[in-house]
């Protein structure tokens, strides 16, 4: 039996993703070392990530061909399952919804949703859906890996992730993915491919962007 087309991508990604499970803001997270600053700029800037990805699933609903694919995509945009984690995170990190609120999306943040909305935009459902899956796919796979953090904030982030929040959405994206992979045809499955390792990349970014603290090079 051939393996699903979400598989053949991510093992495609696979160099990409083994990076990620190395980053050092991940090691450092898990072993309680990071600079809190590091991660209070990451939770913010995942508020803002957040934003964009629902603005991604409501185009792709929009685009939607039946009605299977309204239902699971519209359970996608009315489950917003890390919105309360985000809640949660700004309570233990003394961060208010406002100042979160006032906070710039970060140059790698806002390259990244935009290459989610270009997906979704110029493209149909299953490149909406390859742009997507990376992120809850990979937060998934690092929920699985990571360990217990001694940290009080970082061990109830990683708490919630090794649960398995992100089981089911990350089933449903892919179902998704090989659904439009097989009924795409050729010029379809190579933009889901395109967008999928391109999202690969952005998430390796993202790490990146937030254990360095990335800011716009020009001050206003």
């Amino acid at each position: 039996m051939s393996a699903s087309f979400s598989a053949e991508l991510r093992q495609e990604a696979a160099s990409i993703w083994g990076d990620i499970m190395e980053h050092p803001f991940l090691l450092e997270l898990q072993r309680g070392s990071l600079p809190v600053e590091s991660f209070r700029y990451y939770v913010i800037q995942d508020y803002h990530y957040m934003e964009g990805f629902g603005r991604v699933v409501s185009i792709a609903l929009s685009k939607a061909p039946d009605t299977e694919a309204i239902r699971q995509l519209a359970r996608r945009v009315t489950t917003p399952v890390e919105r309360p984690l985000h809640s949660r995170m700004f309570d233990l990190l003394g961060v208010t919804e406002e100042e979160a609120e006032a906070a710039n999306a970060s140059p790698t943040n806002l390259a990244y949703v935009n290459h989610m909305l270009t997906a979704a935009s110029m493209g149909g459902v299953g490149e909406a859906a390859a742009a997507i899956l990376p992120c809850p796919w990979s937060y998934h796979e690092i929920g699985r890996q990571l360990q217990p953090s001694p940290h009080p904030v970082y061990g109830r982030w990683v708490e919630a992730y090794s649960s398995g929040i992100l089981e089911e959405s990350t089933a449903a994206w892919r179902e998704l993915v090989d659904r439009f992979g097989v009924e795409g045809g050729p010029a379809v499955r190579s933009a889901m491919r395109e967008a999928f390792l391109a999202s690969s990349r952005y998430e390796h970014m993202f790490w990146s962007m937030a254990y360095s603290q990335e800011q716009w090079p020009v001050a206003l």
